[in-house]
């Protein structure tokens, strides 16, 4: 039988490539349990990039920690700011520091040469810590009064930011502090005359001679004029005539400087019941009385240079100081015009800063 001339051709050979990515894809897919898409890995991947850690969380509670406690320790601080300064309001600073003034010259002039430093030091704080305390004093007891008038109305016990008790216990407490200061740190004498002068003005004064007599400031003007004597003892143990010359010139000053204030708050002092001259005499008449103590005033400021106890200087101070004193209460008797009784008021204060510092400088220039 003849061969056939069929030609066979070989089968082709199948491609293993895709079976291979097939079953590489396959153990994948089947290892995780699904297929995922690629918008599900793109998910993933996101997420794992923006969620938290537990690390990340722990810092941001830690952050949160840290501003809460530094706004507390913020708030607590300005509290304690906002009643340091209510206290040391209730002290009347600037008074203190006119008096503190008074009280340093009266101690150089007690002495010729170096001061002693303990008695320096611890007689400007025991005097100082005293005066506050009758400040303070002053505050609690004219509390009602200070609620009526519009010049102390914003003080902090007519405006309710401070307790009656709270200030009654810092007055004590400084005013105990500054006594014990000056009667075992400087003289007994000094600690007793200081403790003498606190209950004239925060006692005798404001609880009593304020509300009784127009003659209140005159009276009681001897427990604000005694600092020069309490620094002059401070140093030397000794109430010494020259340091109560000192203390009449504020004596003599104090009722110019109040009833010049007492003028421009005549309404003020009326609604509340304070009989301050204005008020019982009329301002004419206070004005008239203004003129004539600023010209006891004038003789009384020139007496150190009388009795060798200042020089030249001095006595050109006491000169310029007093003329302007005088000016401005004439201004304030004739030529009057609603600014001239705080005017003189003011001036009043440059004239005993003035005088007091004139006095120290007379006294070092003429030593040296």
């Amino acid at each position: 039988m003849a061969k056939s001339n069929i030609v066979q051709f070989p089968e082709p050979q199948k491609k293993t490539g895709s079976l291979r990515y097939r079953t590489r894809y396959q153990s994948v897919s089947s290892s995780s349990g699904s297929t995922p898409s690629p918008k599900q890995d793109f998910t993933s991947s996101l997420e794992s990039k923006v969620s938290p850690t537990s690390a990340d969380t722990n810092t941001a509670n830690n952050t949160q920690s840290h501003n809460l406690k530094h706004n507390q320790f913020n708030g607590v601080l300005a509290t304690i700011q906002t009643q340091a300064k209510l206290y040391y309001s209730l002290t009347k600073p600037k008074v203190v520091m006119l008096m503190l003034l008074t009280a340093l010259v009266g101690m150089c002039l007690s002495v010729e040469g170096k001061l002693a430093l303990q008695p320096l030091v611890m007689g400007l704080w025991g005097i100082g810590l005293m005066a506050g305390a009758a400040a303070a004093f002053n505050h609690l007891i004219d509390r009602k009064i200070d609620a009526i008038m519009a010049r102390t109305q914003k003080r902090p016990l007519p405006s309710g930011q401070l307790k009656s008790w709270k200030v009654s216990v810092f007055a004590t407490s400084i005013g105990l502090l500054g006594f014990v200061s000056l009667y075992f740190c400087v003289n007994g004498l000094t600690a007793w005359l200081t403790f003498a002068s606190l209950v004239g003005y925060a006692l005798i004064y404001t609880l009593y001679l304020k509300r009784a007599t127009p003659q209140n400031i005159v009276i009681a003007g001897i427990a604000g004029a005694m600092p020069p004597l309490l620094g002059w003892t401070a140093m030397t143990g000794e109430m010494h005539a020259h340091a109560w010359l000192l203390v009449m010139i504020i004596f003599i000053w104090t009722p110019p400087h109040f009833w010049a204030l007492a003028i421009h708050r005549k309404d003020e002092y009326a609604k509340a019941d304070i009989p301050m001259l204005p008020v019982t005499h009329g301002v004419a008449f206070t004005k008239t009385t203004v003129l004539l103590y600023t010209i006891l005033l004038a003789i009384v400021c020139f007496l150190p240079v009388l009795v060798g106890m200042s020089g030249l200087i001095y006595a050109l101070a006491s000169t310029v100081l007093s003329g302007g004193f005088i000016y401005k209460a004439v201004q304030l008797k004739y030529v009057s015009t609603s600014r001239s009784a705080m005017e003189t008021f003011k001036f009043s204060i440059y004239h005993l800063m003035g005088l007091f510092v004139a006095l120290l400088v007379d006294h070092y220039i003429f030593i040296a």
